[in-house]
């Protein structure tokens, strides 16, 4: 018979093999999902001749950097950047802090059909973008007359930054006691100074995560901005990027510089912010 002192070591021995299992697991998945990332890179410093090699090379013969210098010269890049964080920034300060006065609205304020209203907005992810695409279109360029302006992309995100951010930061403010507020209120502070005082602060992570979701969102918002947009001088990355591959055609190199100068920027937005969006991802809906 085992004594306590043999039944914890194997027991600890089991552990350690599960880790060790689940970590090889881990780094296995982790390579899968980077595998595209490192192919569109790799591909990306090599000659078009290495590229329709078989079998294909796992890594450049050389080290062709001087690919993205060429790129450059006929992938107006910068200004792109530049289109692109234009529409960007408003937007996603817009959308964030929208989002987060309707997300405390929803959870603390109490008014007539407050319930109703809340159904109707969760209710509102259900329904397509395509649905709305045409109206909105027609409404922004025949109604409003902003046609070939960026202002149609901006200005959607300042009526609380879509129904999931709102969502997301009402179920996070849901987690926050209620008797936090109740002391704020007998000490004279009225909802503007509970929301700037006490709930901002312990919600930062939520906001953070909408500013990411919102950045991905138009980041990659290629349909809208491809609707909006017909000036050369105001294509965004995504538009930019379309126009690119499809003028290139079979060289395959310069394609590959652009796309990876195209998502750059967005990993680095998203490694910046990684540790808050993980944090709110986890604390969303969890009740104290």
């Amino acid at each position: 018979m085992m004594t306590p002192k043999q039944i914890l070591a194997s027991r600890s021995k089991r552990e350690k093999v599960c880790n060790t299992i689940c970590l090889i697991l881990v780094i296995i998945m982790a390579a899968i999902v980077l595998l595209p990332i490192w192919w569109i890179f790799r591909s990306s410093l090599m000659t078009n001749a290495e590229l329709y090699a078989y079998p294909p090379a796992f890594f450049p013969s050389k080290w062709l950097f001087s690919n993205y210098v060429e790129t450059l010269e006929t992938y107006d890049f910068w200004r792109y950047f530049k289109n692109t964080m234009t529409i960007i920034v408003p937007a996603v300060l817009g959308g964030t802090v929208t989002a987060t006065l309707c997300g405390y609205a929803f959870a603390r304020l109490r008014f007539r059909g407050k319930k109703f209203l809340f159904t109707l907005c969760v209710g509102s992810m259900l329904l397509p973008n395509m649905v709305t695409l045409i109206p909105l279109y027609l409404m922004w360029t025949r109604i409003f007359h902003l046609s070939n302006s960026y202002l149609p992309l901006i200005l959607p995100y300042f009526c609380g930054g879509g129904a999931f951010n709102i969502f997301l930061i009402r179920q996070f403010i849901s987690t926050i006691p209620k008797e936090l507020d109740e002391a704020a209120t007998i000490d004279g502070a009225g909802p503007m100074r509970i929301l700037v005082s006490i709930i901002l602060p312990a919600i930062r992570a939520a906001m953070i995560v909408v500013a990411l979701f919102l950045f991905i969102t138009l980041w990659n918002d290629l349909l809208q901005q491809t609707i909006y947009i017909d000036n050369p001088d105001k294509y965004t990355i995504a538009i930019g990027l379309s126009m690119f591959r499809s003028g290139l055609k079979a060289d395959w190199a310069k394609i590959m510089c652009a796309t990876c100068m195209a998502f750059v920027p967005g990993v680095v937005i998203y490694l910046i912010g990684q540790r808050y969006f993980v944090e709110g991802i986890v604390m969303t809906g969890m009740k104290n």
